[in-house]
């Protein structure tokens, strides 16, 4: 992926304003993540609007006329925020995405709203070389975007019922569990990711909530071999790649 341009079946994303450009990551989690009964969702760090758009597309009502979910999407970057209002403003769903420039801790000071469903691919790099360009340092490292400030916004905002959907590395991901859990937030589903059967596990998905239900957990293999996807895969983006 990559490019100027990324064209899904339903929508276009133009992003050479932004720092972070479409990837796997963002996508498997807009594919994946449960929106059922989700009216009001939250995309922390929107980037492009990739996951904002993904969600709408998938929350229409099965009559096809209907929507179901507004969505809030919180970017922090000027640039990319820009460049998100208008890929949300050439998409079928610019009435129901909306797009701030705001980082999620000063949106959490104000926000009055409790979400369905929140969602996030967030920054995960810590300790790591910056890269040269601060918007690109923003988008990938944890500086201005912690675990902690993610689950504090969470249990701020969430609903009582609501889901809380991120992506992360194993290791980051087995930490944000443990930490989670101390704010009171307990693991629902996780999916476990591998480029390729004989990969070990790259990313793992989590959904989180305050309720402790039991914990469904599965593995997905993206490409069979090189350049090959599993049947799983496309079944999972067929929405949304443009060949499948």
């Amino acid at each position: 992926m990559g490019g100027n341009k990324f064209r899904f079946k339903q929508f276009t994303i133009l992003q050479d304003k932004c720092a972070m450009k479409v990837g796997t990551d963002g996508t498997l989690l807009g594919a994946w993540v449960d929106v059922s009964g989700a009216e009001k969702i939250l995309d922390i760090g929107t980037g492009t609007g990739l996951i904002a758009l993904m969600l709408a597309q998938r929350s229409h009502q099965p009559c096809g006329t209907l929507s179901l979910a507004n969505i809030d999407a919180v970017e922090i970057d000027i640039d990319s925020s820009i460049q998100a209002r208008e890929n949300v403003q050439r998409s079928p769903w610019s009435n129901r995405v909306k797009v701030e420039n705001y980082s999620i801790q000063e949106y959490t000071k104000f926000c009055q709203k409790r979400y369905d469903l929140i969602v996030s691919n967030p920054p995960f790099f810590e300790n790591a070389l910056k890269a040269a360009k601060k918007a690109r340092t923003v988008a990938r490292h944890t500086d201005f975007l912690s675990q902690a400030d993610l689950l504090q916004t969470a249990v701020k905002l969430l609903s009582e019922t609501g889901r809380f959907a991120v992506i992360y590395p194993v290791q980051q991901a087995q930490k944000f569990q443990e930490k989670a859990e101390y704010f009171g937030l307990f693991c629902q589903r996780k999916l476990y990711v591998k480029p390729m059967p004989e990969i070990p596990t790259k990313r793992i998905l989590m959904e989180l909530s305050k309720e402790k239900l039991p914990l469904q957990e599965n593995t997905l293999t993206i490409e069979a071999k090189q350049y090959i996807y599993t049947p799983e895969f496309i079944t999972l983006i067929r929405d949304f790649y443009l060949k499948y």
